[in-house]
């Protein structure tokens, strides 16, 4: 694999992009693995690279049934924040925002992080307690860069918004996470991806796992369309999926539900938007940011149906536009250019799991909501340290099945500023 430089660039410039190696194999599985990663998207992508790099664990296989980045991986849009109150979640969300900083250094891939600030538009003075409430709570607990702005400092930053007095939703200030931002999904899996390869991994497509083989209490093989593999740990990154692999090892049910979420891409526009900018009021829900080819990136609520399907509907189309229109309203004569829906696993409190399963030597990353794409290196990271010594990191430790039996609830389904905001 040819490391990316200055000069590397310069040189294939010039010289017909003639000098590039592959970025990572496309080996044959093996028959044993110590580890290996059924979902290879940026969880278990992440997860392969960090085992192999801060638990030297080398023979690491991820299996994916289609191909890197063709799952939730490349259907996110792809905001990153830290803006999370609960404990667990404000250190776990944290700590990822401070790897997203310096990820594309040490992946010697440019995933194209761009810390343009998260704006939660706040609509009455019962938001702006709760937000400043929230807020405050953070600035004391290791997330310094949180405020309440006024609307004076609001318009001054974000000019085009709706502010005018027969506003649908009236805007009254906003609560801000300035280094907030967006990346690039397809460049983070693909950064992930040639890195883990770099130290090792095999990451093998086109490969569904169609069983589970157990042993009374631990898993001794997976089945796959290439094959049976042999191994003596197995995590599962699978997102909307995790259901149906969990029901494989022959388990019982979990609490979580698969919904689509989806999302759209307008044509591409001048610059008009620098920011992240989401509400979420009434029973509206909504967020945008401009990409860097121009489009309009910008989703709402989940259809809340159960489904594995990746395709839209008319109903929440409506209902995003409406948002829009309501937030934005010289988006009205912008034309649509796509739109697409990802399988997420909503768990019963917003919040994630990460975390070992009855099964001995079967561990679970599961339950993101809105929130997979931002944990993507903190996620890695724990999961990594979870599966390499068999035990939960302190900051994941409440980030288990059994919580619900304790009577807790990381209750972080409106993690924004606003009560119904979700994203």
């Amino acid at each position: 694999m040819t490391r990316f430089s200055a000069w590397n660039v310069f040189w294939n410039g010039v010289t017909g992009q003639k000098g590039w190696s592959r970025q990572w194999r496309d080996p044959e599985p093996k028959s044993h693995y110590d580890v290996v990663l059924i979902g290879g998207g940026l969880h278990g992508l992440a997860t392969a690279y960090y085992l192999a790099k801060n638990h030297n664990i080398k023979n690491i296989a991820v299996v994916e049934k289609g191909w890197i980045g063709g799952g939730n991986a490349g259907r996110n849009t792809t905001i990153v924040r830290s803006n999370y109150a609960q404990p667990g979640n404000r250190e776990f969300y944290e700590d990822s925002l401070k790897l997203w900083e310096n990820l594309s250094h040490e992946l010697n891939y440019n995933v194209m992080f761009s810390q343009r600030s998260h704006i939660s538009l706040l609509h009455s003075p019962g938001a702006i307690d709760g937000a400043a409430r929230n807020y405050n709570v953070m600035r004391q607990t290791g997330t310094p860069d949180v405020e309440i702005w006024g609307l004076d400092q609001l318009k001054t930053a974000v000019p085009h918004l709706n502010y005018g007095p027969n506003a649908r939703f009236p805007i009254m200030g906003a609560a801000v996470q300035q280094r907030a931002g967006t990346a690039r999904h397809d460049a983070v899996v693909w950064g992930y991806a040639r890195a883990a390869d770099a130290l090792g991994v095999d990451i093998i497509q086109n490969c569904e796992v169609t069983g589970i083989t157990r042993n009374t209490n631990r898993i001794t093989a997976i089945e796959t369309s290439r094959g049976t593999i042999k191994t003596h740990k197995v995590g599962l990154a699978v997102a909307g999926n995790t259901s149906r692999l969990w029901s494989m090892a022959g388990m019982g049910q979990l609490p979580i539900e698969s919904h689509k979420l989806q999302a759209f891409v307008s044509e591409p526009l001048k610059p008009l938007l620098d920011q992240v900018v989401v509400f979420g009021m009434g029973g509206a829900h909504f967020y945008i940011s401009q990409s860097d080819k121009g489009g309009m990136v910008f989703g709402g609520d989940l259809d809340w149906y159960k489904s594995y399907a990746q395709k839209g509907n008319l109903p929440i189309v409506q209902d995003v536009a409406e948002a829009a229109m309501a937030v934005l309203p010289c988006l009205g004569r912008v034309r649509l250019l796509r739109h697409w829906s990802g399988v997420v696993d909503m768990s019963m409190d917003g919040s994630h799991f990460i975390c070992k399963t009855p099964v001995d030597n079967l561990y679970l990353n599961a339950g993101w909501n809105y929130g997979g794409f931002k944990a993507t290196p903190a996620a890695g990271t724990y999961f990594a340290d979870l599966i390499a010594n068999d035990r939960p990191h302190k900051v994941i430790a409440n980030h288990d099945l059994k919580r619900f039996e304790r009577g807790l609830q990381i209750d972080e389904r409106g993690a924004g500023a606003d009560p119904k905001l979700h994203g």
